[in-house]
């Protein structure tokens, strides 16, 4: 404890104390309900409430004169107590907290509506009562009040039943899905739930800034696929007190795997504090019985350090920088590339939108060959060049129709111009090009800036197509006609798609 706690009021420095332990107070507020019961021993203070010696000396410390002793018992003067009581809410702990009547029933009325899984994506849809049971164990264990809980991948729509069990903690969801992150972000809407959606892909990194007292992830089953979300996640704790929940399971019948996916969890300096077996249970998933267990992790002192020294290893498919890597292909499909860009194309350049990308070259060559759909615009976004080429599927959604084309088009037209080719360089693959565009504006302006925060650039685009505006009169523009306030301090390549199109048609 510091001086300044011991110069404070007794009830002001528990609660600074309580502060400092985050969600994992509540252990502490039994404590302080049994001192403020009846006289109790150091000995049961500490066996029913489970909470270590240290820590309970520590109360007693701070709670100083509002706690008096006497044969070998402690207990809150009877004067000191009920402020305690209601400083500490310690009488709703007597109450098991309660499940909004119809809670399941609007889990699983989220569900069904939501986007249909991807295969692609490994997806496999846990069950509505499982997804409440998550919700619902995170509440009963810890103090989410403010507290800042993420979810590394949500298509199982946990975020929406923490909302709903727990309004009052701080949700933040990172997806690659547009459509969860859409989904999510309408029903947040209608139900009034406060959860922050962002657009990411882990291959390539996390926006940042993201720190969280509490991660979930339910990644897929293999030990790639588990390293990668738990290292992302470890990136995000915010401290010792913080926990990550992972969901996964192997067949009983393979355990090689499982011990394989568990070395990847320890090689992360994480700590098993409990393994809740059977906790989730799925549509789908036979193979391993249609169920997975939930992992309980305590990170270590050398977690985060591990976490963002593994990054850009095994782990993850994407380079941190997209200079440092390159993809190949065969030469005639790279001369039919350079056929329709006009520039000879030695090899293609892997993507990646962690960090602006300004190359040099006149028309660098993105392969998107594995773009699961969200990649082509992240890398229009991110890239600033007079001319570029991105390879992509030649059924990827941005190009199968002229709809398509035309949204896309029109959502990145004062950067690029786009031109489609599709069954080019062969019959399954179709290029992209774009070319610079000079268009003074403040959509142009942000869309060269797409990894500032949307706040700050779009204040200087004003000024910068303005000859009056004063900065004042922009900020305050700006969030004036803001369509959510929140994203002002976000950057722009990390707002989901449909956020992005909003904010670009109301900021000139």
């Amino acid at each position: 404890m510091n001086a300044a706690q011991h110069d404070s009021p007794p009830i002001d420095s528990v609660q600074a104390l309580l502060a400092e332990t985050g969600m994992h107070a509540r252990s502490l507020r039994e404590v302080l309900a049994l001192l403020a019961a009846a006289p109790r021993s150091l000995d049961d203070l500490i066996r029913l409430t489970a909470v270590p010696r240290r820590s309970v000396e520590e109360i007693l410390s701070a709670a100083g004169g509002d706690v008096e002793s006497g044969d070998g018992t402690y207990r809150l003067r009877p004067e000191a107590a009920p402020r305690y009581r209601a400083r500490f809410a310690l009488d709703a702990l007597e109450q098991p907290p309660a499940t909004p009547p119809g809670a399941l029933e609007q889990v699983r009325e989220f569900i069904e509506s939501g986007p249909a899984p991807l295969a692609a994506l490994d997806h496999v849809t846990a069950t509505a009562e499982s997804v409440l049971r998550r919700a619902e164990w995170m509440r009963d264990h810890y103090d989410l009040d403010g507290a800042r809980v993420l979810f590394v991948g949500d298509h199982d729509l946990t975020s929406l039943a923490v909302g709903l069990v727990c309004p009052s903690a701080s949700v933040t969801v990172v997806d690659l899905d547009e459509r969860v992150l859409a989904h999510i972000d309408r029903v947040a809407a209608e139900h009034g739930l406060a959860i922050r959606t962002l657009h990411t892909d882990l291959r390539f990194g996390l926006p940042p800034q993201l720190e969280a007292d509490l991660v979930f992830t339910d990644p897929p089953y293999t030990p790639e696929g588990i390293g990668l979300f738990a290292t992302r996640a470890a990136e995000c704790v915010a401290g010792p007190q913080s926990r990550v929940l992972i969901a996964y399971g192997f067949s009983p019948r393979s355990p090689a795997l499982g011990h394989k996916v568990q070395q990847e969890l320890l090689r992360l300096g994480m700590v098993f504090e409990a393994i809740l077996p059977d906790f989730h249970r799925y549509h789908g998933a036979q193979a391993i019985g249609s169920a997975s267990d939930l992992y309980v992790c305590q990170p270590t002192a050398h977690t985060r350090k591990l976490a963002l020294r593994q990054a850009v290893g095994i782990y993850t498919h994407g380079p941190q920088s997209v200079e440092a890597r390159e993809t190949s292909a065969p030469e005639e499909f790279l001369h039919a590339i350079g056929d329709r860009i006009g520039a000879m194309v030695s090899t293609l350049r892997y993507p990646g939108w962690s960090r602006p990308v300004q190359l040099k070259l006149s028309a660098p060559v993105f392969d998107l060959r594995a773009d699961p759909g969200p990649w082509l615009l992240r890398m229009l976004l991110a890239c600033n060049t007079e001319r570029l080429g991105l390879v992509v599927d030649n059924n990827h959604p941005d190009i199968t129709s002229e709809t398509a084309q035309r949204e896309l088009s029109e959502l990145v037209g004062p950067k690029y111009k786009l031109r489609f080719h599709r069954s080019t360089p062969d019959p399954k693959h179709a290029i992209v090009i774009a070319d610079e565009v000079e268009e003074s504006s403040s959509r142009g302006y942000l869309l060269r800036r797409a990894h500032g925060k949307v706040g700050n650039t779009w204040r200087e685009a004003l000024i910068s197509v303005s000859d009056s505006l004063t900065k004042r009169e922009a900020k305050e523009l700006v969030a004036e006609r803001a369509p959510v306030a929140g994203d002002l301090d976000l950057r722009l390549i990390d707002l989901p798609r449909h956020r992005l199109r909003t904010l670009l048609r109301v900021v000139d």
